[in-house]
């Protein structure tokens, strides 16, 4: 049985919040058979000033399932700290109960289980509905779409993100900034802005700035007013678009932090009378605490692109005060709601949840289920060709490999015969339950992308630990400002062992192929995806993937290729899982 909206907001209005505050669950209705408490968890209106918040969504129009990490280390002042917390680890630092709603949101713990007994989470339809309810409570409330929202999925591919424009448009989202969008190219990105947006999405980022005009190429705020309240929406896009995907696409941009002329802008927000200033970043959650403690005069950064998904707001200390940090997960799993209380011009208190969207207990908005039907429409038959079914869970997200990345790899060695396959260490890409079909919308979900060309190449012992050595430091530099990127670059058939707290160029060691050492001198057959060289020829990874699942009609992943950590602690480390 669904709710009306009027028992929904009865219930909403009258239910407790428990323990730390989390808000476990927020939905239009409950069916008692699946374990969940009889009340709904409070969220009531605060303040008089509100930020609705999600990111990363990667253009899943649909719900789905999306298991988070089982490794997520942090390194130097990074260990033991938010986001690098995963199973009990995390659920015991917020008190989140075992095999809770909660839990199965947050963690990778007992995932299949608990995805059969919770269900699919996110969809633009179930966020909808979700997002209306808490502006009705919350007039004069601001919409941020944080990025990586038109990338990831078959239909945005093939409509160039038009079908995730549109559902931003129909949510009314107000504010957004970019990473992945850029991957449709310059010209696509300001059509869009200039056309689409106008007058109504204010696309913002303090840090792009064209080389001929040296002037920035979108505005870098915006300031609104909230119940009488002036307020401040800084854009802060991925710094490092040029190096993490092809420079090509953006060549007449310079990207960067810029925490100079962020100083700069927030000054001048500040003396233009905005009460409430905050930073609506792409940076990942490492990069947006350590910019926290450098820069003043921010009152939160509601960051996104590294996909964690943390119940609190994080209380970053700098000079002239404290700068709250969140992020808000991915894949329409979840949407931040940021309540201040401004008075006499500054920012009282807070009050911050982290929204799980549980779409079997909300009712979809029909305009835009609409919205989506329409848009699937044409493509409908071929996203729902049935390739293999899975007897594995699979899943994509952790620090160095996911079973949807082994199976990438295994399908690139057979169809590429190749000795050594590399996929790229992406963090976007839905899971399949063991036992599902795997139908050609999932592997597009894994692999639509602009520069989808396999490569194979004959690479020297030398280079391929080049390679893996740059890729680790991307990856595990104790400087966040130093990371530029995913999660490490995914390996098939390559043995390695890494000590991810060394220095760059002595992290890769032991490297094996078949239980022999790599020669230096010696070439390999190595396939790869995703190359940023814009002459490469060849075929799309989902051509290569979908042709290996046809053929094999079931498959499992015998063996996840995980390198061998040193110098890590492996038991009790609050960023590794324990089995």
């Amino acid at each position: 049985m669904k709710l009306t909206r009027r028992e929904f907001l009865t219930a909403l209005s009258a239910a407790m919040v428990t323990g730390m505050g989390y808000p476990g669950f927020l939905s239009a209705g409950v069916k008692k058979k699946v374990g969940l408490p009889d009340n709904y968890y409070d969220i009531p209106p605060f303040g008089n000033v509100s930020f609705i918040h999600f990111t990363d969504c990667h253009a899943q129009l649909s719900p789905g399932y999306y298991r988070e990490p089982d490794m997520h280390l942090g390194t130097g002042s990074m260990y033991d700290e938010v986001p690098h917390l995963v199973g009990k680890y995390l659920l015991d630092r917020f008190n989140i109960p075992a095999k809770s709603a909660d839990a199965y949101a947050l963690s990778s713990l007992d995932f299949p289980e608990l995805a059969h007994k919770y269900g699919r989470m996110g969809g633009f339809a179930h966020m909808h509905t979700l997002i209306k309810t808490l502006r009705a409570s919350r007039p004069g409330s601001l919409l941020l779409d944080g990025g990586d929202t038109w990338q990831g999925s078959a239909t945005s591919l093939w409509t160039k993100g038009q079908d995730m424009i549109d559902a931003c448009l129909l949510m009314g989202v107000d504010i957004m900034t970019g990473h992945w969008e850029f991957t449709y190219g310059m010209d696509r990105v300001k059509h869009v802005i200039e056309n689409d947006f106008k007058d109504k999405i204010d696309f913002v980022a303090q840090n792009i700035v064209d080389y001929e005009l040296e002037d920035r190429v979108f505005p870098p705020y915006t300031i609104k007013e909230m119940n009488g309240i002036p307020v401040a929406v800084i854009g802060q896009a991925f710094p490092y678009t040029p190096i993490a995907n092809p420079r090509y696409l953006v060549n007449k941009w310079q990207f960067g932090i810029q925490e100079t002329i962020l100083q700069e802008a927030i000054d001048e927000v500040r003396a233009k009378g905005a009460q409430a200033v905050v930073l609506l970043s792409h940076n990942g959650m490492d990069l947006d605490i350590k910019l926290a403690t450098r820069v003043t005069g921010l009152d939160a950064i509601l960051g996104g692109h590294t996909h964690d998904a943390v119940p609190i707001a994080y209380k970053a200390k700098n000079s002239s005060g404290t700068t709250l940090v969140i992020n808000s997960g991915s894949a329409g799993k979840f949407i931040s709601l940021l309540d201040f209380d401004v008075k006499k011009g500054k920012v009282r208190d807070f009050k911050y949840r982290l929204i799980p969207v549980f779409s079997n207990f909300i009712d979809p908005d029909k305009a835009m289920l609409d919205h989506i039907s329409k848009v699937r429409a044409p493509y409908k038959k071929k996203l729902n060709e049935k390739l293999a079914i899975s007897n594995d869970l699979l899943f994509r997200r952790g620090t160095f490999n996911g079973t949807f990345d082994q199976l990438i790899c295994d399908a690139l060695m057979e169809t590429q015969d190749a000795e050594i396959a590399f996929s790229p260490g992406f963090r976007w890409g839905m899971s399949v339950l063991p036992g599902q079909t795997i139908t050609y919308e999932d592997v597009m979900a894994q692999t639509a992308i602009t520069y989808p060309t396999v490569t194979r190449n004959n690479l020297t012992g030398a280079r391929i630990k080049e390679i893996l050595e740059d890729l680790a430091d991307n990856r595990f530099n104790n400087d966040p400002y130093s990371q530029q990127g995913g999660d490490m670059v995914r390996v098939g058939g390559l043995e390695y062992s890494i000590e991810p707290t060394g220095t760059m160029g002595k992290r890769i060691q032991d490297m094996r192929l078949d239980g022999k050492l790599i020669s230096a001198n010696k070439k390999y057959v190595v396939a790869g995806w995703a190359s940023i060289d814009p002459n490469v020829k060849g075929s799309p990874i989902w051509k290569e993937v979908s042709t290996y699942l046809r053929d094999k009609k079931i498959v499992s992943v015998k063996k996840l290729n995980m390198p061998k950590l040193k110098n890590i602690k492996l038991k009790n480390n609050s960023g590794i899982q324990d089995s």
